[in-house]
């Protein structure tokens, strides 16, 4: 069936209409939107014209407490779970499974307890078809190396929100390097100190990062391809 061409303004009413939703702290009404949008056209136009700017908006006021709290950011991401399973099951239903992407390892590092950006990310990878373990908060290094090894997982990512946190990362990427293990193993940071401090991913020895979910799957892809580049020129 073919998709309505939606009027700009219309798109960008329902944007509003979304983000306000959300920051009032109504799950229910704004997936409820979200959904009637995806009837309406499709749940990738939903998605991607609806629900990701949204997000956007909102994730660059992540981890200011004053602009976006903790229990909005809850909502946030009920809501982009919500959504991504539906249309994960309606994918499936219409015969168009994801393509199989791969293991990542995925976690909050050691002390850092914000587990609402990880989980979007989650969301995010394993709609678009990657296998993710998913370690949970407060991880020590060496397991995340640990947990890359036995699952044969090409990217580890780190999450942090903080500064006193994101520091911790490094010893992820000293775990790696210790093991001899960087032309098998890339690394990826992302919380919201890094977009306060782009700097910050070369410090820790990260391989590279996102400034939001939207664009992580972009990230690990292109992480997995720089891997086997490296490994293609060594043989």
């Amino acid at each position: 069936m073919p998709q309505k061409m939606q009027k700009p303004e219309i798109i960008e009413e329902t944007k509003k209409r979304i983000f306000s939703t959300i920051m009032e702290g109504d799950r229910d009404l704004a997936v409820t939107i979200v959904r009637d949008w995806a009837i309406g056209n499709s749940y990738e136009d939903a998605i991607h014209q609806i629900l990701e700017p949204v997000m956007e908006t909102i994730g660059k006021d992540w981890g200011d407490s004053e602009k976006v709290s903790l229990g909005q950011g809850y909502v946030l991401s009920k809501v982009v779970e919500d959504i991504f399973k539906e249309a994960a099951r309606k994918r499936l239903q219409t015969g168009q499974p994801p393509q199989e992407k791969g293991p990542v390892v995925i976690g909050n590092i050691l002390d850092d307890n914000h587990s609402l950006g990880r989980k979007l990310v989650k969301i995010f990878l394993e709609t678009e078809g990657w296998k993710v373990y998913d370690l949970g908060n407060d991880v020590p290094a060496v397991n995340f190396v640990d947990k890359a090894l036995e699952t044969d997982a090409p990217v580890i990512a780190v999450s942090a929100m903080m500064l006193r946190t994101a520091l911790n990362i490094k010893e992820v990427r000293a775990e790696i390097d210790r093991r001899k293990l960087g032309k098998k193993i890339k690394l990826a940071v992302g919380g919201a100190v890094f977009c306060q401090r782009p700097e910050l991913v070369n410090e820790v020895g990260g391989d590279g990062t996102s400034y939001n979910a939207i664009g992580v799957c972009e990230l690990m892809e292109k992480l997995v391809h720089d891997l086997k580049s490296v490994q293609e020129r060594a043989s």
